[in-house]
Parts: structure tokens; sequence; C-alpha cells
């Protein structure tokens, strides 16, 4: 992969999936630039990676980012590629019982995040004439979500923002693509199955059945298989392809039944 020498900035890089993307991409070379809003993920993940440059900050707080942005702009020149990763469950609960701010919070995390970073960074890219912004989705936007409607909505509409940012940028030489991840094996995952259970009635062990089951691979996905999907789409390997759903998630046939 050709990725040796550019900056790349990820939005929750600090663990889980933002984290597997973080090493693919140092591993490959790039000069990597992490932010998250969990300090203490942060500093273990600067102390452990001095290669990395980590900031912590609000994905989706606008003053912030507007000032990480410009700081990573002013370290390295200029961004090659936009990792938005930053993303939170929302609540477990039916429409009906959803709080107007917990619904506010999920699509402020997983959906305003891009929209602002990708706001700040892109004149940059334009500038030099290229580059690559890969957002992460979630299977959820595609087939909706039982229970789990901010999160299904956001997901949904990072596809929509995803396809508007390829046909505005293609022009400029920028690419947009959007990965949808399906069940990822993590902390993350065992937390939407225990809230599932609480809620459904059903074991664990029955709640993680179901997930399994609804795909053609019968698996949970890894974070690193991610991470492999948004070096490739960054990579020249990629030079013709934007504005494409890159479903990761062995392919699930049947999702939230």
């Amino acid at each position: 992969m050709d990725i040796d020498g550019q900056s790349v900035l990820i939005t929750a890089g600090a663990s889980g999936i933002g984290r597997a993307i973080a090493l693919e991409f140092l591993n490959a070379g790039a000069l990597v630039h992490v932010v998250d809003i969990d300090a203490a993920a942060a500093e273990q993940f600067a102390e452990a990676m001095p290669e990395i440059r980590v900031s912590i900050g609000d994905a989706s707080n606008e003053p912030t980012t507007r000032g990480i942005a410009k700081q990573h702009i002013q370290a390295y020149g200029g961004i090659d590629v936009l990792v938005n990763c930053a993303g939170i469950a929302g609540p477990t609960a039916p429409v009906q019982d959803v709080d107007l701010d917990d619904w506010h919070r999920c699509l402020a995390v997983n959906l305003d995040s891009a929209f602002l970073y990708c706001r700040e960074l892109i004149p940059s890219m334009q500038s030099a004439g290229r580059g690559s912004i890969i957002n992460i989705s979630s299977t959820a936007g595609w087939h909706g979500y039982p229970l789990r409607s901010p999160y299904a909505a956001a997901k949904w509409a990072v596809i929509g923002l995803t396809k508007t940012l390829a046909m505005e940028l293609g022009p400029h030489g920028i690419r947009a693509n959007v990965i949808c991840p399906g069940s990822i094996n993590g902390d993350r995952m065992d937390r939407v199955i225990a809230a599932e259970s609480e809620h459904g009635g059903l074991s664990q062990q029955d709640v993680r059945k179901k997930y399994t089951s609804s795909c053609s691979l019968r698996t949970f996905i890894d974070a690193e298989d991610i991470a492999r999907m948004a070096l490739f789409l960054a990579s020249s390997n990629a030079a013709r392809i934007t504005g494409q759903i890159m479903n990761v998630d062995g392919h699930v046939e049947n999702f939230g039944s």
C-alpha cells in the first residue's frame, strides 16, 4: 500500500475499530493522528505508541473540532486521509420511549462529528487536489435496527453524507467512501448485547447467537477486518473507487430479526 508519509486523522482512534485502523496505517508508514474523547484511553495509547500523535477532544464539538483540524494541518502541512470513526451505541428502547436528549446525543456523535471534520479539512484537500475520506457507518445503515432508532438513523445519514461528498468533491480529486461493519468483536458489542438481553428477556448467549445466525459467514467481525478495508480505500489501489458502500459484515441476511 502506497501510504508511506501520508498524514491521516482518525476520530475515536484510541480504542476499538479506530485503534485498529490507526495501527494498520502506522504499519503502512503513514503519519497517524488520532483523536479521542476518552482521556484515559488516549493517554494510554499515546504512551504505548509514541509514534502516533494523540489529541483529546469531543468530535461532535464544533470549536474542539476546528482547533484539532487546524493543529493537524499546521503539524503536517495538510491532510491526506480522514477517517471518521467516532460513534456511540445510543439508547436501547422502542421509538416511543427514546428521550430527545439521547436522540440528539447519538446523532451528534455518529453524524455531526463526521460533518464537522469533513467541513474543516476538505479545504486543505481541495488545495492539494487530492484526498480520501472514509466514514464508518454500520450494517444498521442498510437494514434499520429495532430498538436502536437513533443509531440506525445516524448511520443511514452517514451513507447519504458520504454519497454527497463523493459527488461534490470528485472534481477536486477527492474520494469519499463508507465502510459498514457488521457485529464487531469487543467491549462495545458486549455492552450492546447486554442491553438487548436486559430489554428483551433473552440470555446474552441467545442474543449473540441471533447476531451470528443473521449473517452468511455465521461469525462476528474483527476490528482488523475494518482496518484493512480502510487502508485499501485510502491507497492508490482504490484510486477509481468513490461514493461506494463497502460492507464488511459476513453478508448480513436478516439484520435485527
